[in-house]
């Protein structure tokens, strides 16, 4: 509860984004999506109007105070449609870099559920610095989906 969670990348077609949020909020954060606008959902289905949720163009500025950053990976066939003008206009405007990171709380958690395009949405340093989970975070989400398709197949047999 209290807590400033931004998750920044592709969240129209994130799975990953869209459970997040509704956990997060029901635990009581606070949750800032940002991207470019054309990966931003038109609508939240409510989200927005539980006063916990809001989404932005401005990442510089979603990340200010973050207590956790989660970045997305950009589906680089995404680029193809045209939902981005280039890799190179997205990484300017939305990595996850020393810069932008240093804009969140002293000592916030980076966050991002796999796979990466390292370089990408999150710069190395950053991905493999202190603040990042990344690895614990994606070994945990490994091991707790065994878990569930385990009770899973014991409750069908």
């Amino acid at each position: 509860a209290g807590k400033r969670v931004v998750i920044v990348g592709d969240i129209l077609h994130s799975r990953v984004a869209r459970s997040n949020l509704w956990v997060l909020m029901a635990l009581g954060a606070d949750v800032t999506l940002a991207g470019p606008a054309t990966l931003l959902p038109q609508t939240l289905a409510g989200a927005s109007e539980a006063g916990r949720c809001r989404t932005t163009t401005d990442f510089d500025s979603a990340i200010e105070g973050a207590d956790v950053v989660m970045a997305l990976r950009i589906q680089k066939e995404r680029q193809a449609t045209g939902l981005i003008p280039s890799l190179r206009d997205y990484i300017r405007g939305y990595q996850l870099n020393e810069t932008r990171l240093a804009r969140a709380k002293p000592g916030a958690l980076v966050m991002h559920p796999g796979p990466k395009n390292e370089g990408i949405e999150v710069a190395p340093s950053v991905a493999a610095g202190a603040a990042s989970v990344i690895d614990e975070q994606v070994a945990n989400g490994v091991a707790v989906r065994m878990a569930v398709l385990y009770l899973m197949a014991g409750r069908a047999a």
